[in-house]
Parts: C-alpha cells; sequence; structure tokens
C-alpha cells in the first residue's frame, strides 16, 4: 500500500451535511462535496490485510484493498476498472449501501473503519468527470434474446451484464421510468434521480432496450413474452408489504410506508402534482425501525409534519458492540440516519394494540404499550409491562414493517413458476420451475440491500448465459473478476 501507516495517521472522516434546518425545505442531496486530499487520506488508511475481510463481506465481492491503494495513488483509471469489474453501478452504491463491508474491514476490531462507502462513490463519480464511463456496445450480437421483468437493480445489473454477453435486452418496466426500487422507493434526499437517469442513457446507448408503462400479465401477457424472447428474468422485487394485523389498521390515514415514498417521488418527478398522503401539520407515527422508516421520518419532515414519533417492538440498540456481537458480524448497533437528525421521537420495546378512529373512519390514535424483553429457552421473549397502556395522537400512520414477498398479482402463476410455503418462488440456481424463467433479487431471496439486489442481477445473468449459449464468460464472483473484466474491456 502507498501508505504503510495511514491508519495510525489519520482518523475516518465523512462529508459534512447541510444543517437539518436548511435540508428539510429541498429533497436534494444532504451532503457537501469532500475535498480530494482528505479522501486520499481515508483510502490511505486502509491496511491491505492479510485476509481482506472486507472483500467477504461485500455481496459483490468488490476488491477493495486494491482500489484504496489506487484512489490513494490518484490512479483514478485503475480504480475505476476495478470497481466496475464487479460492481455495475457504484454511483448507487456509493450513496445508498448500509456498507456491510465496513463493518467487516479489520480496523474495526479497535478503530473506526475504513470510509469504503465514500471511497467507492468518490471513484463513481470521477469516473464520470474524467469521461472513463462510454457507452461500450457489444461488438457482435449472440442472435439470443431476453426478456427481464422489473427495472430495479437487479433487473438493471442482469440486463447490463447479458447485454455485454451480445444477448439482445429487453427491460420491462410498469412504471414510466425504469429504476424500480432506486426510483419509486429510495427518497431523493438519499439517491437523486439524475444518478439513475445518468446511467440508465449509457445502457440504452449500449443497446438495452427499456418498454417502460408495461405490465406484464395485463397490458402483455406472459405467453407472448414466452413465445418472443429466449430467456426471461424476472426481477419485480419483494413488493407485498408486510400488514400490521391489529384492530383499526384499515382506517384511513393508515398507510403501508411505500405508497407513501413513491407518490412523493412522483411528485418530485413531476409526474404527479401533489402527494395524496399529506403530512403536513399532522401527529405521524412510524411504525418500523428500519431504512423504509427513516425514510418515512425524512419525507414527513419535508411536508412539514407536527409530530413524528417512530416506533420499535425491539430493545433499542446499544451504541458499541457488545461481547455478543463481535467482529466482523453485522453491528448490532443503534443507527442513527440524517433523517433521525432531522427530527423525530424514537420509542424502542413497544407493541402496538390498536388504531382508534372517529366517526368518519379517520385514524385519531394509536394504543400502545411498553414491553420488557427477557431470555426464555435459549431465545428472547417479550412481555408487556403492566399500567404502560397508552393512546398516542395519530392523524397519519406508516407501516415500515417489511416485506413477504413477490406482490400477489398473478405474475408468478402467468409464467408457471411454481410457489414454496414462505411465499417465495421455488428456484435451483436462479432458475425456476420454469426452465427458461429465472430469478434474481429480492424476489427470489426475500428483501434485502440494493448491492445484495445488484449481486443477484450479476450471477443470474450468468446462468442465463449458460442457459443460451451452453457456456457463460460472464465473470462470477466465486472468480477473479478484476483480470476477467480487464480482459474484456481490452478486447472491445
Amino acid at each position: 500500500m502507498g501508505a504503510k501507516e495511514g491508519f495510525l495517521q489519520f482518523k475516518r472522516e465523512l462529508p459534512a451535511s447541510r444543517d437539518p434546518e436548511e435540508r428539510i425545505h429541498d429533497y436534494k442531496e444532504i451532503y457537501k462535496p469532500f475535498d480530494g486530499e482528505k479522501l486520499n487520506q481515508q483510502a490511505a488508511r486502509c491496511m491491505d490485510c492479510g485476509i481482506p475481510f472486507c472483500h467477504q463481506g461485500c455481496p459483490l465481492g468488490n476488491v477493495i484493498p486494491e482500489f484504496n491503494d489506487a484512489v490513494h495513488s490518484n490512479e483514478w483509471e485503475e480504480a475505476f476498472l476495478i470497481l466496475k469489474s464487479t460492481n455495475n453501478f457504484p454511483e448507487f452504491t456509493g450513496r445508498i449501501c448500509p456498507a456491510p463491508c465496513e463493518a467487516s474491514c479489520v480496523l474495526g476490531i479497535n478503530k473506526d473503519p475504513v470510509a469504503i462507502e465514500l471511497i467507492e462513490k468518490s471513484i463513481a463519480e470521477k469516473a464520470y468527470e474524467m469521461g472513463f464511463v462510454q457507452a461500450r456496445p457489444p461488438k457482435s450480437r449472440t442472435g439470443k434474446s431476453v426478456a427481464i421483468i422489473g427495472s430495479g437493480p437487479a433487473g438493471l445489473a442482469a440486463a447490463d451484464q447479458l447485454n455485454h454477453a451480445g444477448h439482445e435486452v429487453t427491460v420491462f418496466e410498469k412504471d414510466s421510468k425504469p429504476g424500480g426500487l432506486l426510483r419509486y422507493g429510495i427518497p431523493d434526499f438519499k439517491l437523486e434521480k439524475w444518478v439513475i437517469d445518468r446511467r440508465l442513457s449509457i445502457m440504452e446507448q449500449e443497446g438495452v432496450i427499456f418498454s417502460t408503462g408495461t405490465d406484464v400479465g395485463f397490458n402483455i401477457k406472459a405467453d407472448n413474452i414466452l413465445r418472443n424472447f429466449d430467456a426471461v428474468i424476472l426481477a419485480t422485487g419483494a413488493q407485498q408489504p408486510r400488514e400490521l394485523r391489529i384492530k383499526g389498521a384499515e382506517l384511513k390515514g393508515v398507510h403501508f410506508a411505500m405508497d407513501f415514498l413513491g407518490k412523493q417521488n412522483q411528485v418530485i418527478a413531476e409526474e404527479i402534482k401533489e402527494n395524496p398522503i399529506s403530512a403536513k401539520d399532522k401527529h405521524v407515527i412510524v411504525i418500523g425501525g428500519g431504512d423504509t422508516g427513516s425514510d418515512c421520518i425524512g419525507t414527513s419532515n419535508r411536508h412539514g409534519a407536527k409530530t413524528i414519533t417512530q416506533l420499535e417492538l425491539l430493545p433499542k440498540p446499544p451504541q458499541k458492540r457488545t461481547v455478543l456481537n463481535p467482529w466482523p458480524e453485522w453491528p448490532m448497533t443503534l443507527k442513527t440516519s440524517s433523517s433521525h437528525e432531522e427530527g423525530a421521537e424514537r420509542v424502542f420495546s413497544i407493541l402496538t394494540k390498536e388504531f382508534i378512529g372517529n366517526e368518519k373512519g379517520e385514524v385519531t390514535g394509536l394504543v400502545l404499550v411498553d414491553l420488557e424483553w427477557k431470555e426464555e429457552g435459549g431465545s428472547m421473549q417479550f412481555v408487556e409491562v403492566p399500567g404502560t397502556e397508552r393512546t398516542l395522537p395519530c392523524d397519519l400512520a406508516f407501516i415500515a414493517i417489511g416485506y413477504t414477498g413477490p406482490a400477489k398479482n398473478g405474475l408468478m402463476e402467468a409464467f408457471g413458476v411454481k410457489m414454496m410455503e414462505n411465499s417465495l418462488p421455488k428456484s435451483k440456481a436462479y432458475q425456476s420451475t420454469n426452465k427458461k424463467v429465472f430469478l434474481a433479487g429480492d424476489m427470489r431471496r426475500g428483501q434485502s440491500l440494493v448491492v445484495w439486489a445488484i449481486s443477484e442481477g450479476r450471477e443470474a445473468a450468468v446462468k442465463v448465459d449458460e442457459f443460451l449459449m451452453g457456456a457463460s464468460s460472464l465473470p462470477r464472483k466465486d472468480e477473479g473478476y478484476y483480470e476477467i473484466e480487464e480482459d474484456i474491456l481490452e478486447k472491445q
């Protein structure tokens, strides 16, 4: 490495964010530009470990020490080639990934880990700035065609890989613009949509066809897709929200989180004039302590909510790892997002009991009770704390407690895909029970991270390529991505 003692000389530093009182009035990215010298120092903190656990922690297998060293040496093109060899969309993951690589960083044993996500984003942006990101259409076509249903991160990654393999790829998207969860699920203050459009433009120049406003199973039948394409990848995500089965959940003002977030993104993109779900001057309760709940907080603050309360069933996590949660496991510690910084009350160990409504059928309150968690039989169990039941004012509630699997809209049945008892489709090595139909992303593995979706798309593309051609030249996660990708670029 260029700086052998960088991890001793420099502390972890991240970009400063705009003042919360300023940023809640817009939906722009919240972080300020990061000084080039500071970035060089952050890259210098990488220790070039004998066993790079960060590489193992990344679902994509990113070759992290190598691109850190390249950044430290200001070899930006080399850094981009290394990163591109494993990650189709580092400009996405560099903004919205929770960075499991950082949780696995060896430096994290007794210091703050290397700022890998920041470095990844910086490499991607530098690559665009310096002209390294250019359309590279395949020099020849195989004559095979692939339909990809769903344009989220899994579908886009699969499309990108299969297009570079020479297949004719068409991505079908039911919404008016491609992007799936990236466009209609993640708020603009975390991922501005010009970032997506910039990448989609490159993919279109390379030959990927996007058919938007196409709801497969409705305005185009599955039989039609199966008849006209040599292979199909279903990558529509885990869209079936987990229900909160308590009394009053049907009242007006109780919504699933994505109904709120998706509409807001459409407002920003000027697809609709206003969000039919408004948090302005309302007592908002967010049920669920994950990222989606946090996004509801940030969006509600921008609407001008009167109060925002986030409820979490589990106990409040510790500030630091405990002896039961050692490195390199994922740290079960308290996460404070930028949305939390903008204002919200967080309440842990809470059980929701019942929504209260008025004569108009509108929600007015939520009955809840404190919980006490105890270990019984080797697992944690909770009991209600007597005398703590109370009612919080609630004009608007967002349910953000996860997803159970693909939407129950008949799509799986239409493509001849059988389901398992856990609401996920049956598959073996990404191939469904219909040999011509493959699966990728959240709809195959259950709700997960964007970085996992990209990995799924890449791996599914390998299996489709093998199905169509008998063998595949596409890189696999368990092979030396970097060397393989360099060979591909040199041939182009």
